[in-house]
């Protein structure tokens, strides 16, 4: 009886081990399940804006479309790879999103910061875009457009000279910083649905908000 028995219990902890528990037994700490992920760009407007992006010389890549659950989802979004300038935190993006952000950062950008500060801008920092939330992180409430990947948070940029200047502390410091980043805010509510700053709320202290939503907000 027990060289039988022995066998046996090797071959349930065997499978216990590699995640095949024995039938009628629960997992107690299931893995979540992946998002499911469904084909991109099937809309003549979608496939029209990667065109725009390939022919304005971005490199990208497109994602498939996902949904996460709780109305988050990444629907016709692109990865930017090189849009010009080495920028951070850069996740899934919708592409007219995409699209606005890599020209702000061409046309706006380096041209504010070469005449207005002296020098040329050789990385713009942010703080993500995608997130599944609520509007200012709340507890309740309607989904933040960061849900969508239809969302970036620009915080700082760094200039060839070794200078580094953020939202925080020049939205209020000083002069020529000052300028620089009102221009810049200023130029995004040409592109963007949405545009939130310091001066909206404390919430955004810290950095320049821009999204698709909306129709030229711009505070």
């Amino acid at each position: 009886m027990r060289s039988l028995t022995r066998p046996l219990l090797f071959s349930t902890l065997l499978l216990a081990g590699c995640g095949i528990l024995p039938h009628g037994k629960a997992d107690r700490n299931p893995r979540p399940e992946p998002a499911a992920a469904t084909s991109a760009f099937s809309s003549t407007s979608a496939r029209q804006c990667l065109a725009d992006l390939g022919n304005a010389g971005v490199r990208y890549q497109a994602l498939p479309n996902r949904e996460f659950g709780g109305g988050c989802r990444t629907v016709d979004t692109v990865q930017l790879l090189d849009i010009g300038v080495p920028t951070t935190n850069l996740g899934a993006l919708t592409c007219p999103l995409a699209a606005g952000f890599s020209a702000w950062a061409r046309y706006a950008v380096q041209p504010a910061a070469r005449q207005m500060l002296g020098s040329d801008v050789v990385k713009i920092e942010t703080m993500g875009t995608y997130a599944c939330r609520n509007i200012n992180g709340a507890g309740s409430g309607k989904l933040s457009q960061h849900a969508l990947a239809n969302a970036v948070d620009v915080s700082a940029f760094v200039l060839r000279d070794g200078r580094r200047v953020s939202v925080e502390r020049g939205w209020n410091g000083d002069p020529r910083e000052q300028a620089f980043l009102r221009t810049l805010h200023a130029s995004a509510c040409r592109r963007f649905g949405t545009v939130l700053g310091p001066d909206y709320n404390s919430a955004h202290y810290n950095h320049l908000h821009f999204d698709m939503s909306g129709n030229g907000y711009c505070r």
